[in-house]
């Protein structure tokens, strides 16, 4: 006698719950309905990693360095959108700041120039704000 593979006696419950939910209506009206699914692009995280990284990401935990990561492209934008030139001075300033000691704290260089989404955009705004 051979035993019932125990991931095919799940998938069938599971398969069985789904159709009864889906006949009374369980997942009518669900919020997106009918829109695609945003899914994250987890390819830089080894697939040992992933549900953690998932998990801790949905409950608001961010690693260190991802935290700064995402202060650095927060200063980046508020440089593309800063009409005053002190503020403006005071952010490069920051940002200059930001980036050097993440390269001290990770033995690695961030490269800014090559990552950041409004890099390009933010170089076009501040020559034109430079511009006579």
């Amino acid at each position: 006698m051979t035993e019932a593979n125990p991931f095919s006696v799940i998938q069938f419950v599971a398969e069985k719950r789904i159709e009864e939910a889906l006949a009374q209506g369980a997942f009518d009206n669900l919020p997106g309905q009918g829109k695609p699914l945003h899914l994250e692009d987890m390819s830089h995280v080894p697939a040992e990693l992933r549900m953690a990284y998932k998990i801790l990401s949905n409950a608001g935990c961010l690693p260190p360095e991802l935290e700064e990561r995402k202060e650095i492209n927060r200063l980046a934008d508020l440089l593309e959108h800063c009409r005053d030139e002190q503020e403006r001075v005071r952010q490069m300033q920051k940002l200059r700041f930001m980036v050097t000691r993440s390269k001290m704290r990770y033995q690695k260089n961030l490269q800014l120039e090559e990552d950041a989404p409004y890099y390009d955009r933010l170089l076009d705004r501040l020559s034109a704000l430079n511009e006579p």
